[in-house]
């Protein structure tokens, strides 16, 4: 059982550590999701894995009368589609065929960056941490926060930071002369990028392109090249911390 006061880890690392592929592809992951270390995918993957051994069992398991497994596979279903992992009117199946970059996906960090709070991955991780967004009134500093369905519409820069838009130029903002809200260089910097960027249907401003509710890896990849010019939270005083 362990000490109560050190809770026991609920992920699992790989079994062969230094397998070239496999480090290989990790460090892509790394590379286009802005993580901090290897040990963020063995998070994921851990997670992936809990949701399919569930789904497998509940496939492999012959329902009663009282309809019990039904409601266990609807439960489940009904609880991946909340986190966004999955589409509406998904089955059972679907759950099987779930990838760890889904579940990257839906990291805060990455819904940051995909609503265009930040020019980057790694941008978007520097906000967070430094205390820039919040999830409604909560200010928000987890970047593998697993962000739901109903709060990504109250995703936004947080009140107290000089990126919000009702922020108002006090003490070291002033003093510096570091502009707040949309002339911030840091919101700057984002509307350049965006405004540089080109989609497939110019008449309709768009985000990444999605597959299954992930973006591809060549449009990460695309997109997180072009924003390394722009500024980070590290470069740009004038945020609360």
């Amino acid at each position: 059982m362990g000490h109560p006061k050190f809770s026991r880890r609920v992920w699992q690392g790989p079994k062969h550590p230094w397998q070239s592929e496999r480090i290989d592809e990790e460090r892509t992951l790394i590379f286009n999701y802005g993580l901090r270390n290897h040990r963020e995918i063995w998070k994921a993957r851990s997670k992936l894995r809990r949701w399919r051994s569930n789904a497998m069992k509940l496939i492999a398991t012959t329902d009663s009368g009282d309809d019990h497994v039904s409601r266990e596979k609807a439960d489940l279903i009904t609880s991946l589609h909340r986190r966004g992992m999955l589409p509406e009117g998904a089955t059972i199946d679907d759950i099987l065929r779930l990838d760890v970059e889904h579940v990257l996906a839906r990291r805060l960090q990455s819904q940051v960056y995909y609503k265009g709070f930040a020019s980057s991955m790694k941008q978007a991780r520097q906000l967070l941490i430094h205390g820039h967004i919040s999830v409604g009134n909560q200010v928000m500093t987890v970047p593998g926060y697993t962000i739901t369905r109903a709060e990504e519409d109250t995703l936004q820069y947080s009140i107290q930071s000089a990126l919000h838009d009702l922020a108002k130029r006090t003490g070291e903002s002033k003093k510096s002369g570091i502009a707040t809200g949309e002339s911030h260089p840091i919101r700057v910097g984002i509307s350049e990028i965006r405004s540089q960027a080109t989609y497939e249907n110019d008449d309709e401003e768009s985000s990444l392109e999605l597959v299954d509710g992930v973006p591809t890896a060549e449009e990460v990849q695309k997109m997180a090249e072009a924003a390394e010019a722009a500024p980070s939270a590290d470069d740009v005083s004038g945020g609360e911390s």
